[in-house]
């Protein structure tokens, strides 16, 4: 086993590790170790909201979650030898849940989904499910199945929803100005447009006094993916997956966490993973100057991993961009139109006795595919979503005979 050089203690929170990790970008949290060009190391992680969901039949957790607190990083890790222009190679060898662990936090065999309400996060369909909902999933093996979604059961593809390099001061004085002022355009709008710096819940590190204080009134919230490459919920960064992050500040300084047993492509409940806490196993390198070399100034480059599930037939939808509650067409919105497949999905699982929010949670949570098919022909772009058939122990097919309507239960919802 790689050497342990971020650990975790899970009956604890964050805040009260012997170390404990971030949820803030600032590019003064201190190191908490330093590494070398091809050493292997591992990071434990805490799961993203230091573990405030539990095992149970009520989504009141989901629903009173604080998320001034996620997301709950491992790190920084510093690299020798890294400098402001090189690409820090980041190779994923291992990822999976809490080791050798039963209990009640996610990652001792079980994690889970959550729908958040509009009030407190929101997510993709949030004008459709404005309330909170979850569901728990069991793990076996390579294998998830939840009593709140009977006849389901598939493969996971774990992944760390969240994963960078810090930003330079440059840098989180852009993110912070650009992001006000997309929600001075609509203050008032819930859920938000943007996250601003909070000093409630945040967490800075082993940074104590004056510099603490700094660092949790100027830290960037986690909750976007930046240039640094940060919240992306890539599915596809699983193991075997190769990430060339910018550097941008001395020794790179690598954190991580959010880990997820299997995701859909977008999480589009925002808590649309399969949530947990693990471990992962990386190995690291540098390119000196890639940056220029390369050209990648802006975002991470990442070549996918190649263990996946081998799903090979899907029922596909589509949805375009028009919005068919107001009948008014947008001009080609990719993000409409992925909205639209994600909503036809749902409404025809709905006819094989689902509830709406059970197939809400199961997109955001199965590895399903998202795809722009068409983004060039006005008005209107293409998107598909891809449900794996194999997923389900009934023919989820169209067919002559019609669906099958059964009483498939219902996920933990709100008191």
């Amino acid at each position: 086993m790689p050497e342990v050089v971020f650990g975790v203690d899970q009956s604890k929170s964050m805040r009260d590790q012997d170390v404990p990790g971030h949820n803030r970008w600032h590019p003064d949290i201190p190191v908490v170790a330093t590494v070398r060009p091809g050493d292997e190391f591992r990071l434990e992680c805490r799961d993203w909201t230091d573990s405030q969901i539990g095992n149970n039949d009520s989504a009141n957790d989901v629903r009173d979650v604080d998320l001034s607190v996620p997301h709950m990083l491992s790190g920084p890790i510093g690299v020798e030898g890294a400098e402001p222009g090189d690409l820090l190679i980041v190779d994923i060898l291992d990822i999976g849940p809490i080791p050798q662990q039963s209990g009640p936090v996610s990652g001792q065999g079980w994690g889970y989904t959550g729908i958040f309400a509009r009030a407190n996060g929101g997510g993709f369909l949030t004008d459709y499910f404005p309330d909170a909902y979850k569901a728990v999933w069991d793990f076996h093996g390579i294998f998830a199945t939840s009593r709140h979604l009977p006849g389901i059961r598939y493969t996971g593809i774990t992944h760390p929803g969240l994963f960078g390099t810090a930003p330079s001061e440059e840098m989180l004085t852009r993110w912070n100005r650009r992001e006000q002022a997309l929600i001075d355009t609509a203050p008032d709008r819930v859920p938000p447009l943007a996250l601003p710096p909070l000093p409630d819940g945040a967490l800075a590190g082993t940074a104590t006094g004056e510099l603490a204080a700094r660092i949790v009134r100027e830290g960037a919230r986690t909750v976007p993916p930046r240039e640094n490459g940060g919240n992306q919920d890539i599915k596809n960064l699983t193991r075997g997956a190769r990430v060339f992050f910018p550097v941008y500040v001395e020794g790179a300084k690598l954190s991580g966490g959010d880990l997820h047993f299997s995701q859909g492509d977008g999480e589009i409940t925002f808590c649309g993973a399969v949530e947990m806490g693990g471990f992962i196993d990386l190995h690291v390198d540098l390119i000196k100057g890639g940056m220029e070399k390369y050209g990648v100034t802006t975002n991470p480059v990442f070549m996918p991993g190649n263990v996946e599930p081998r799903y090979s037939e899907f029922l596909s939808f589509v949805g375009i961009s028009v919005d068919h509650d107001r009948d008014v067409n947008h001009h080609l919105d990719a993000t409409l139109a992925y909205r639209r497949a994600c909503l036809n999905a749902i409404e025809y699982l709905r006819k094989w006795g689902y509830t709406g929010e059970q197939a809400y949670l199961l997109l955001g949570s199965a590895p399903v595919e998202g795809r722009i098919s068409g983004i060039v022909d006005v008005p209107n772009a293409c998107c598909t979503l891809y449900l794996p058939t194999e997923m389900f122990d009934f023919d989820i097919r169209p067919g002559g005979a019609g669906p099958v309507r059964e009483d498939r239960g219902q996920c933990a919802v709100t008191s």
